[in-house]
């Protein structure tokens, strides 16, 4: 698994997301306020995993970026104020650990 968040994304930055979301959700991000984007790329079926646990831990609008190799690496983004990307990142990082 690799994870990294960005603090303040730019805006060129944010358009090479968009490109690899789908369209309902690059609406709904239109919609919505937020300063910091979580990425942790990982397998699919982790990626589903990590996608609830982290919208449970805080209030971040998670995403599957297209663009990876789909059938057995894929990138999650979760967007939302930094808190919460940091709450939902460390709510991976730790659920990672504990499974090794």
């Amino acid at each position: 698994m690799n994870a990294r968040i960005i603090n303040a994304p730019r805006p060129e930055v944010l358009h090479m997301l968009e490109r690899r979301m789908p369209p309902d959700a690059r609406s709904r991000l239109q919609e919505q306020a937020f300063n910091a984007v979580g990425l942790v790329q990982t397998s699919l079926p982790d990626l589903y995993y990590f996608a609830d646990l982290a919208q449970k831990a805080a209030n971040v609008f998670t995403v599957e970026l297209f663009g990876s190799c789909p059938q057995h690496i894929t990138t999650l983004a979760l967007f939302g104020e930094t808190s919460s990307v940091r709450a939902a990142m460390q709510a991976i990082r730790n659920d990672s650990q504990a499974q090794k």
